[in-house]
């Protein structure tokens, strides 16, 4: 039997400094689908890019990652900054054994402004779609 495992690195601007240090608040103070017993950090890592205007925050994971968490915790961060527009990840599902349907990924892009998601693709379901003769278009 193989790990199985989820990758994702992906950026968040949350429009000041001051929004940086209270979105790193929400993410310590919040669960999925507000479930205190599921921690967002259980699936998701949050900091500050370095890289960026200060205004910037790398999410993504170590090891075995959740792309609800990040999803989850985008959609707190637009509803408590008032975000607005589109935004969207990517990740990789890789397994640690050649397993048959154990790799892939997908990405999701969402309506901060309606805090909602707009659309997906997982490339599982996408390749079996086509593959039957189905139309994959997303």
């Amino acid at each position: 039997m193989g790990h199985f495992c989820t990758h994702f690195s992906c950026t968040l601007d949350v429009g000041t400094p001051a929004n940086v240090q209270r979105a790193l608040e929400i993410f310590e103070n919040s669960g999925l689908r507000d479930d205190p017993d599921y921690p967002l950090s259980s699936g998701l890592s949050v900091s500050i890019d370095e890289a960026g205007s200060g205004t910037v925050l790398w999410l993504h994971h170590e090891g075995d990652g959740n792309s609800e968490c990040v999803i989850a915790f985008v959609l707190l961060c637009a509803e408590a900054f008032d975000l607005t527009g589109l935004w969207g990840f990517e990740y990789a599902n890789s397994c640690s054994r050649p397993t048959p349907d154990a790799h892939g990924g997908g990405a999701h892009v969402l309506d901060l402004g309606a805090r909602r998601s707009v659309c997906y693709v997982y490339t599982n379901e996408w390749l079996a779609i086509a593959l039957n003769g189905g139309d994959p278009d997303v």
